[in-house]
């Protein structure tokens, strides 16, 4: 391989600009590095600033102007959380199934590309959702002159090769070694062949589709990748690239607004209490219309506050029967969707309860878990404290629970919101 500093093309495209571009999109591993529970959905379908890693990365793939059909290759059992996950789009073609290696699954794809017949075709991870234009740009610039070309890094720290357990065997000089990443784009008749010529010869071993062509004798060109195109191979991995792309979002929404809410409700018959949506043994139940959380709706108060839109009575009112015992989960999504609508999002919920008991402390982790499921955030942005009264008043008697919350959102700035 050779490294080429691909040329721009002032159409943005990178390559020719009458080429169709295809993208086989490989989506079908199951992602067993990334999971922290038995339950856990493969990584391509965890959610990463608020939607599927894999609808993300299909979101900006679509978006460049050279890429005319993507074609997703899934795993046979993911039907159902591809269609949950990712949204029609013109660019979409219908997901075929993979095969039990990489290889085998761009083989597939690229197969199901042979009715469009492409000019040229990118093979990229689903699970590296953040590619950028001009990734893209340098290695469709890159096939006007090579059969193929990827993106790749050159390699910056000293590389060790282990013997028997971790004994260092050998240093390995890093001169002219590159990690390589995705996409990696091909002329699409010359991949095919080379992967159905693969395939005949018994070949299933290729990492990548860089080799599969080194394989078939094509010439591979490698050019300047993007260090922050990472694949999301762990969980730490996952909740870096949440991290990013909430952080990201709520950038670009510079209407910063803080909300209060406030809720009490009394002791009353029962063995059981709801805080911050968990269900708690106690002596005593809380009553209420609903299920008496006070944690929720004080949640709820302080997001409508936050965006002037009444509070929790005003939109579901305790005279209703309908809301009798409901759970307040409802309502806090409710208010969370109220907030949408205007283009905003959360930056960060602060709820406190006040009471002798039951203690919070032992809950507390399980309730901000379970907050953050509802509100969509990273549990990270949810803060959940307990304090007493000193034994004063009506808590300090041990008559009720009071809860106070803060809402902190961030909203576009629309002409003309100032007096909505």
């Amino acid at each position: 391989m050779a490294f080429e500093q691909a040329e721009h093309h002032q159409d943005g495209s990178g390559g020719t600009p009458a080429s169709r571009t295809a993208v086989v999109l490989v989506a079908g591993g199951r992602g067993t590095r990334a999971s922290t529970t038995a339950g856990d959905a493969p990584k391509q379908y965890r959610s990463i600033g608020g939607r599927a890693v894999i609808a993300e990365t299909v979101a900006r793939l679509a978006a460049h102007p050279a890429i005319t059909i993507i074609q997703p290759v899934i795993h046979a059992d993911d039907d159902d959380a591809f269609a949950r996950a990712v949204a029609p789009h013109p660019k979409l073609l219908p997901p075929v199934h993979g095969g039990v290696t990489r290889q085998h699954s761009v083989r597939n794809g690229l197969t199901a590309l042979a009715a469009t017949l492409p000019d040229l075709v990118l093979v990229h991870d689903a699970v590296r959702p953040f590619i950028g234009a001009a990734v893209v740009d340098r290695v469709l610039g890159a096939l006007a002159a090579s059969a193929g070309a990827i993106a790749a890094l050159p390699v910056t720290d000293t590389v060790k090769r282990a013997g028997d357990g971790r004994r260092i065997a050998e240093t390995i000089p890093r001169d002219g070694l590159w990690t390589a990443q995705t996409p990696q784009g091909f002329h699409y008749a010359a991949l095919l062949s080379a992967h159905v010529k693969a395939a005949e010869a018994g070949r299933a071993d290729l990492t990548d589709d860089a080799a599969v062509a080194e394989w078939a004798g094509l010439d591979v060109t490698l050019v300047e990748g993007d260090p922050g195109n990472v694949k999301l191979t762990t969980a730490a991995d996952l909740a870096a690239a949440d991290a990013r792309l909430t952080s990201a979002a709520l950038a670009d929404l510079p209407d910063v607004r803080v909300g209060q809410g406030y809720d009490v409700h009394a002791f009353g018959d029962g063995d059981t209490v709801t805080l911050g949506g968990i269900v708690l043994p106690h002596t005593h139940g809380l009553d209420g219309h609903s299920d008496a959380d006070v944690g929720l709706h004080a949640i709820t108060d302080a997001i409508l506050g936050a965006i002037a839109d009444g509070d929790i009575g005003s939109h579901f009112p305790p005279t209703d029967p309908k809301w009798r015992g409901a759970d307040s989960a409802r309502f806090l999504a409710a208010a969370v969707e109220r907030l949408r609508a205007l283009g905003g999002r959360i930056a960060h919920l602060d709820l406190t309860f006040v009471c002798e008991a039951p203690k919070i402390g032992p809950h507390r982790d399980a309730m901000r878990a379970r907050i953050a499921a509802i509100t969509d955030l990273p549990i990270g942005r949810v803060a959940v404290k307990a304090t007493t009264s000193e034994r004063l008043g009506f808590t300090g008697r041990r008559e009720g629970i009071a809860a106070m919350a803060t809402a902190t959102v961030r909203l576009p700035i629309e002409p003309g919101d100032h007096g909505r």
